[in-house]
Parts: structure tokens; sequence; C-alpha cells
């Protein structure tokens, strides 16, 4: 049975190999992956990053509500340095690499070496936290080993894959096993989300970053997440598709600092059984659309609510994060084919893709000293902050976009939308800064956070 299992992996591993063929000796059945090996495990790279936070010491009259104003600012802000460790792939000969943002991400010091000990410095091109991905250039770099991307929609549960990066700090590893699964959604540990593919491929701490290759060599993820309550792989391991990461490096190379994301403008849910009986679908499957923006491009290429969106481009979306990797990997100023059906008739429709507009004018604005809440930075509502803060589609007026040092003890937090303050409606930040400024005996704040509204009062 071994020896089977050899002759298998042999056949499928040789690289780049125009044909299956029978390993002609005993050597080629115990080379195993090594040709594969050799060939992808130089592209992938350790990361070393270096970032420095500043700690402020908590004051021990934090919560008396007498004495905290006299301590305010207690004790010095002292540097603090973070170390991380994970793991990068080269992706260009003159290397343009990734990796994942919390491996880089607010780093001044990012150090790479290579699989031959050679070690550079490297900068960040483009960082995003909600993909978790890093675009990162090696200074210096040239005629560096590199893997070739593979479109990740020919991926098929089964396929055998390598995940190779550097778990623990030991240095680089190469493990091995299958796709396990594909269009996996919030699945992974933490609050973040996407679209991944599942592998048991055993990923532990510090094979962040790293790389899922298939047999012929080429990159299909990033390994990015486990699912695990010990700390440890247990067999259920996430990568960020390569397609992805491939629309990732154009918007880096395009000079792009912040990934820049189609934007859909409406809300749905997943079809699960009850409604799809109700809608008179065959099989629980898409998204019912319950809410679409005014000007959102859906709504404007036919879309209503109540349709079920069933695909994109052919490819079958079945959770909201589906559909955002979708518009991702088409990109922005392309058309993208939706797939819908409305009353038990299905029809295609072509979306064009487009950032979230900035309009009406954000006018970020910032109170001063003097005001009733200092340092407060607002915003006008417009599509673009509704993304950027994840508010609900119907959400009008001014939103806190940062609280500054003073907000936080007035119980205001960022995407706080204020209704009205001293009992006049709040329109703009023009009319919110006025406000918060003639204030002068006394502070009434009508505050919506969610689907949640409250009233705070205070004396000045």
């Amino acid at each position: 049975m071994r020896l089977i299992l050899a002759l298998i992996a042999v056949v499928i591993a040789t690289p780049l190999a125009a044909e299956t063929r029978i390993p002609q000796s005993q050597g080629e059945i115990a080379l195993g992956f090594a040709p594969l090996v050799k060939e992808a495990a130089p592209a992938v790279v350790n990361i070393y990053a270096r970032r420095v936070v500043e700690k402020r010491q908590s004051s021990p009259f934090a919560d008396d509500p007498f004495f905290r104003d006299f301590f305010e600012g207690f004790g010095a802000s002292r540097p603090q340095v973070q170390n991380s460790l994970g793991s990068g792939v080269i992706l260009t000969a003159d290397g343009i690499m990734v990796s994942n943002f919390h491996v880089v991400g607010g780093a001044q010091d990012i150090r790479v070496v290579l699989n031959d000990r050679r070690e550079f410095e490297a900068e960040i091109l483009l960082a995003d936290q909600e993909a978790d991905l890093a675009i990162l250039r090696i200074r210096g770099g040239e005629g560096l080993p590199h893997l070739d991307i593979r479109d990740s929609d020919t991926i098929e549960v089964g396929e055998l894959v390598l995940a190779i990066g550097n778990p623990f700090g030991v240095g680089q590893t190469v493990t091995s096993g299958i796709v396990s699964g594909l269009a996996r959604s919030g699945t992974a540990t933490g609050s973040s989300r996407g679209y991944y593919i599942q592998t048991d491929a055993p990923i532990n701490p510090g094979n962040s970053g790293g790389a899922l290759v298939d047999v012929s060599g080429r990159l299909i993820g990033i390994n990015t997440r486990i699912l695990t309550r010990s700390g440890g792989s247990n067999g259920i391991g996430f990568a960020i598709p390569a397609t992805l990461v491939a629309r990732f490096v154009e918007q880096a190379e395009a000079g792009h600092e912040k990934f820049l994301r189609p934007w859909a403008g409406m809300n749905g849910q997943p079809v699960d059984s009850d409604i799809a009986e109700s809608l008179g679908l065959g099989t629980p499957r898409g998204i019912v659309i319950s809410e679409l923006h005014p000007v959102s491009p859906f709504l404007d290429a036919g879309i209503r609510p109540g349709d079920v969106v069933m695909a994109v481009d052919d490819q079958p979306v079945n959770t909201p994060d589906e559909m955002v990797y979708r518009m991702s990997v088409a990109g922005l100023g392309n058309r993208v084919s939706v797939t819908h059906v409305r009353d038990g008739d299905e029809t295609q429709v072509e979306v064009l893709l487009l950032a979230a507009p900035e309009t009406p004018l954000r006018d970020t604005r910032t109170s001063s000293r003097n005001a009733a809440i200092p340092l407060l930075e607002l915003s006008n509502i417009n599509p673009a902050v509704l993304a950027e803060l994840g508010l609900p589609l119907s959400s009008e007026g001014v939103v806190v976009s940062d609280p500054g040092p003073s907000g936080p003890r007035a119980g205001l937090a960022r995407g706080d939308i204020l209704r009205a303050i001293n009992d006049v409606a709040v329109d703009d930040t023009d009319t919110a800064l006025q406000l918060l400024e003639g204030a002068s005996r006394r502070l009434s704040l009508e505050v919506q956070r969610g689907t949640q509204r409250r009233v705070m009062r205070f004396r000045l």
C-alpha cells in the first residue's frame, strides 16, 4: 500500500509535467514531493516585522467620578516594541511579494529572509485589514525566485496541495494535504470576513502569509488562519484565494495604498430551505436581496428587493462574502453578468462595478479644543462612508469618524450617528460643529448606534 501511495505522489507531483508518467526507478519513487519543493520553496520567505506602539499607563482613579478629571492624561506614553513573525511569497522577479496584514500591518521595520539566507528590507505598498492582505516590495531585489498565480476558480476539492511557511519560527517547513473545501466564508477564527480555500495541510502560527501551492508549483492561496481551540493545527486551515491576491498586486502596481473594492450598495441573506420554499425555488441557493441603496449599481441594473442573486459571471454566490469576493476579483470599472431570479423567472443583467461614491462630500471636520467635546472628528454620511464604517444603508446625517481623546469619555465611539445636539436636528458637519462650539451649560446628544438610539445629557 505504501508503495502505491508513493507511486501516486511522484506521478502527480512532478512539476510542470506535460503528461502523467510512471516513475522509472526506485530513486524517483523515493523523491516524493522533493522536485516540487525545490521549485516552489525558494519563493517563500520568512518575515520579521517590528512595530513601535505608544502605551500609556492607566490612571488608578480612572473609575472615580470625582478624581478622574484631576488625573486626566496620567502617566507618560512609553514606546513599546512589538515583534511579529510570519511568511511571505515572492510574486515577481523584481521583488513584489504578498503576506498577511496581521503579519506586517503598521510595521516600521520589515526584514525578509530568503531560503538561501539572503536578507533584504521590504516596504509596504498596499495593505488591507479586512482582507488580511498586504503587498510589499523587496528593496534591491532583482532576479528573485517567484511563483506563478493559478486561477482559483479552477481548483477542485480533493486536489493535493503543499503549505510552505515558517511555523513557530523553527525555519521553513513544508506540509502536505488536500483541498478540503471551497467557498468557506466566515468560518475562520476571530471576526474577520472573507472567502477562503480550506485545506487539511497543517498550518500553524508563523505559517501566516505563506504559500499554498498545487502539484505544478503554482500559487493557489495565501495561508492565513486556522480553526482551533488549542492554538495548534487541527487539520482545518484557510487560505486566501490567489486570484484575489492578483487583484491586490494590480492595484499596488498602479500606486494605490488602499484596496479599492467595488460597491454593491445592497443587503441580502443566504437562501435557506424555508426561504427557498416560500420563493418556489427547487433548492436553497443564492442570496435574497432585502435592501438596496438609491444609488446602488445593482438597482440601476434592474435588481430589486426580493430578487434572488444566483451567480456572478456564472460563478455561484451563496453568501454576502462570496458576492464581495466575486466583485473584488472582477475589478473596478468592469461589467459582470449577474444571474437573478424573480417570480420564478431567471434573468441575467449586466452590472458596472464602481467604487462607493463620495456624494455628498464627507466634509470631515474636527471640533476645537474649546468645544463641548474637544477634538471630535465628524463626517457627512455618503455611500463611501457607509462602506468604510459598515453603517446601515439607510443611514443619513453626521457620523463620528474618530472620537478623539474626549469622545470615549462622553460615551461616543467610531460609527455613532449624531441625530440631534441640544434638541436641534443635525444634518451636516457644519451644523454639528456650530452646536458643539456654542454649547455652554448643558449638552444633550441624540445618538444612533446600529439600530439603537439613546439620548445622553451632560452638564458643562
